[in-house]
């Protein structure tokens, strides 16, 4: 029974609000229990009348109390659902639930599970049939699955371990299961659709649903967009985002192995389509090689996820200097070098000692006029040893000189060959050899070569070729020396001996050399690519399933991502490839309903039920009649000069204290400074300040959150959360502990915060900068980002001498005894204040460190670390947890551990 958004399954028990003029009555005539007054044994009081007197019925506001609590539980008995859905009153008819179950549904995948839930609720209280179809293949590569017709309480436990998939949906699958459905009679469909057309889905899956009966289709509000890093690296790193809504406010986090965010772009979208759009990210070479990972802003999803593979690497590529070319750099082999390995490398040109020194350049390119002497010879040899990457390019000097410096013994007397002397037509290349880091590579039809240095004949020549011409004579050839890599271009790097230098070939060529520089064999790079890592639904990195196949070397080979080749990264730890589902998926297209079916969104069909809110409601009001009862029988003295409305309140008040909880976090309001004051000095607090990024401010509170409930549990200090404070407006003297997280985008502070901050620190207070890069070291200078930033902000303020943490220092043993304070980080070192110039009790005024402890400390609500710790493991986070508990205890007592150190002679000299 139901009246429009409300609807009852129970609805003979509303019967039973027929029986509260009864209760009401009988309220009314059942005074409370008499009070006994004792009087005293004199006869004349027997004529006197006492103030106080036993009413004769209970008071009108405790009626309507007690007549609401057992109208609560009335309408709680009857089972009274919100917004009920339409399955409710379809009689026996069977229920067949369909469920898009691909990447975009990760989105909302909670509302899609409470929706599925209620509509199985719903079909279970009415005893109906149901059947489960699921529109993705599974995790094996099986059909979608069909499952039922089974009863709807037998099917709840299995949709408890649906999750969402990482590939694309097959809907056209189930024409033929779905048909053959052993059915009487018609069905009520429920479609809980993705928003998205199928690429593979035709009229036969609407009809199909359409031929079992009435179809509800149930469509999300927003869908996902999807991200599409293209396949070739350009100079840049550029993704494209597609969707089926314009990109508004969309934004790509950029981020690094560990986590950490290093850009966040907003996407410009495209004004002809504002469904598509494009970020670039122009980083620096160090910022863009850390970067593994792009993500969509908002609810995560595989496809809103693009993994980024070496391929994207900026080298340290270095290019050995010849001279000025002057005015006419077309004739200079370094230009066409240098335009060759702009799209992914920042080419320095310098002599060969410099470049052999810079511990950035890991790959040299020397033209026939910048051969080295034998000096440079031998460090650059040892350099190769070391790993390094040499690339020669052949010319006339090369041609007459014997260089040690070549992998393959290059042919005494004529070696520079051309016209008549050699061939009568320039000779194109010959496929690329199968172990060759080219392989895959395609020659263009017009690429030819007029002039080569030979090489001569040996045994081990076709192992050290390359690339070679159509005849068999070597065009690049390499050799393994130590660590390192020998490679010869036997062609110059100019377009005098072939037009190799200005093709897209060469681009190509050289980017396949500079990967050499990470470690990866040519061996590597050939054939199919095993599985190293992939995602989930949710763009999460996981261990690849058993059912996960190898990636054929050809993309082409696959028709889309699935269950054998899902998203993700396949390969070896030193050659990964990426494969991301944005390339491989065509860009999303919004479904249009089909006809015949009644559509609606997931939000307005959400059904709520409201018995467990009515009986909280009638026990919250059932403990407020139980504390007014108290009251008039006076066991609240204090209040009973109090009025009815007030006693309510107050015990209202009580009753929210109790909900509420232990308090978990602070965050501090314009409230009137004398309450702020009151609040803050009645109980301890650990506070940060606040730096408006919105992620690094949620992170300090819930670091110092997270290290107040290890105090509350561990020590005699109850810190009662955490409170963020502006230095330029707030009073800092309630907190012993400032926690100041370093970002690149803090303004300095002003003179008035200037001022607060000194004055805090010379009053006894502590403050704790915390850069969270965790390279911090302590016999070199700073040079990290976030010591970058520490020294703008502390550029005008006056800090005192800073020394690393002494073995013996007090904050090593205020609690715990420790000698290394990691964080989520723990390479970085502590610096404190030298202990010749500090006051305060000894306490050190400024504390520097690198580790980001905070993101070490970080709890969720449920107690659960937030953020994983660098390399890792529960002992560091422990470990980071007492560092915590030290640094408090060393703020709140001071040098009282120090003076500990003394005790034993004390001791003995008592004892003498």
């Amino acid at each position: 029974m139901g009246w429009g958004a409300l609807a009852f399954n129970a609805p003979l028990i509303l019967a039973a609000l027929i029986a509260l003029p009864a209760i009401y009555w009988l309220l009314r005539v059942t005074p409370p229990a008499p009070r006994h007054v004792r009087f005293p044994a004199i006869r004349l009081l027997l004529g006197l009348s006492a103030k106080d007197e036993t009413p004769a019925h209970t008071p009108l506001w405790l009626l309507v109390l007690r007549l609401l609590i057992a109208a609560l539980v009335i309408l709680a008995l009857a089972q009274p659902v919100l917004n009920p859905t339409g399955e409710s009153s379809t009689g026996d008819r069977p229920l067949v639930l369909v469920v898009d179950d691909d990447w975009s549904t990760a989105a909302d995948w909670p509302l899609r599970q409470e929706v599925i839930h209620n509509r199985l609720e719903a079909a279970a209280r009415a005893d109906r049939l149901v059947v489960l179809a699921r529109t993705t293949p599974t995790e094996n590569g099986d059909p979608p699955p069909l499952a039922g017709p089974m009863r709807a309480a037998a099917a709840l436990p299995l949709v408890e371990e649906w999750t969402p998939r990482p590939w694309t949906t097959r809907r056209a699958d189930l024409v033929e299961p779905l048909a053959s459905l052993p059915l009487d009679g018609s069905a009520q469909v429920l479609w809980l659709t993705n928003g998205l057309a199928d690429a593979q889905t035709d009229v036969g899956f609407a009809g199909a649903l359409r031929a079992l009966g009435p179809v509800s289709l149930l469509s999300p509000e927003r869908i996902p967009a999807m991200l599409n890093l293209p396949e070739h690296p350009g100079g840049v790193l550029s993704v494209e985002v597609a969707g089926v809504e314009p990109l508004t406010d969309a934004t790509v986090l950029a981020r690094a192995g560990d986590g950490r965010l290093i850009e966040r772009l907003t996407v410009t979208a495209d004004a002809d389509d504002p469904t598509r759009g494009v970020a670039q990210f122009s980083l620096p070479p160090n910022a863009l090689n850390e970067v593994t990972r792009l993500e969509l802003s908002g609810p995560p999803t595989a496809g809103g996820v693009a993994l980024v593979d070496r391929r994207w690497r900026r080298h340290g590529v270095g290019l050995v200097a010849i001279g000025d070319p002057g005015l006419y750099p077309l004739l200079s082999p370094l230009h066409y070098l240098e335009q060759a390995l702009a799209p992914f490398a920042d080419p320095s040109v310098a002599p060969v000692n410099a470049l052999v020194a810079d511990d950035a350049v890991s790959v040299i390119l020397a033209t026939d006029a910048g051969l080295p002497g034998a000096t440079a010879r031998e460090e650059l040899s040892r350099w190769i040893d070391d790993g390094g990457v040499f690339v020669q390019f052949s010319g006339p000097r090369l041609a007459e000189s014997d260089d040690p410096l070549v992998p393959v013994r290059l042919r005494t007397g004529g070696r520079l060959l051309s016209g008549s002397l050699s061939w009568t037509e320039p000779m194109p290349l010959a496929p690329f050899p199968a172990a060759s880091p080219f392989a895959g590579l395609a020659a263009p039809a017009d690429l030819q070569v007029r002039r080569q240095v030979l090489a001569e004949p040996s045994p081990d020549l076709p192992d050290r070729t390359w690339a070679q011409l159509r005849d068999g004579t070597p065009l690049v050839t390499a050799e393994r020396r130590g660590r390192g890599w020998l490679v010869l271009f036997h062609v110059g790097a100019r377009p005098s001996w072939s037009n190799l230098p200005i093709s897209g070939l060469f681009v190509e060529m050289l980017s396949r050399i500079a990967d050499l520089a990470t470690g990866a064999a040519p061996a590597e790079q050939t054939g199919p690519l095993p599985p190293l890592a992939t995602l989930d639904a949710f763009g999460r990195v996981q261990d690849p399933p058993t059912a996960v196949r190898a990636l054929p070397a050809d993309l082409a080979e696959i028709e889309r991502p699935g269950p054998h080749h899902p998203p993700g990264l396949y390969g070896t730890e030193a050659a990964a490839r990426a494969f991301n589902l944005g390339n491989a998926t065509a860009a999303p297209v919004r479904l249009e309903p089909p006809t015949g079916m009644t559509a609606a969104t997931l939000a307005e069909t959400e059904e709520t039920v409201l018995l467990p809110w009515l009986l909280a409601a009638a026990l919250v009001l059932l403990a407020a009649d139980a504390i007014a009862v108290f009251w008039l029988k006076g066991g609240l003295p204090r209040l009973r000069s109090r009025g009815p409305v007030a006693t309510g309140l107050i015990a209202a008040a009580i009753l929210a204290g109790a909900a509420a909880g232990p308090e978990t976090a602070w965050a501090q309001t314009d409230e009137d400074p004398d309450a702020f004051a009151l609040r803050m000095s009645t109980q301890t607090h650990l506070a940060y300040i606040r730096t408006g990024d919105p992620e690094v401010d949620q992170i300090s509170a819930a670091g110092l959150d997270g290290l107040s409930r290890i105090l509350r549990l561990r020590t005699a200090a109850v810190p009662v959360g955490a409170v963020g404070v502006d230095p330029e407006v707030d009073e800092l003297s309630f907190f012993p502990l400032l926690y100041w997280p370093i970002t690149a985008t803090q303004a300095p502070p002003s003179p008035a915060a200037l001022e607060r901050l000194a004055g805090y620190m010379q009053t006894g207070g502590t403050l704790l900068f915390d850069t969270r890069d965790g390279r911090l070291g302590g016999n070199a200078a700073l040079g990290g980002q976030g010591q970058a930033a520490l020294r703008q902000l502390t550029a005008q303020m006056d800090l005192p001498p800073l020394i690393p943490v002494p073995p013996e220092h007090v904050l090593t043993r205020s609690f715990y005894l420790l000698q290394d304070f990691p964080g989520r980080y723990v390479d970085g070192d502590v610096w404190v204040e030298d202990t010749d110039s500090t006051v305060n009790d000894g306490v050190s005024s400024v504390i520097i460190g690198a580790n980001d402890w905070a993101a070490a400390w970080a709890m969720d609500p449920g107690g659960r670390p937030m953020l994983p710790v660098v390399p890792g493991g529960d002992r560091q986070r422990e470990m980071a947890y007492r560092f915590g508990v030290n640094l408090v205890m060393y703020a709140l007592t001071g040098n009282y551990k120090d003076d500990q150190v003394h005790l034993p002679a004390i001791l003995e000299r008592l004892s003498q």
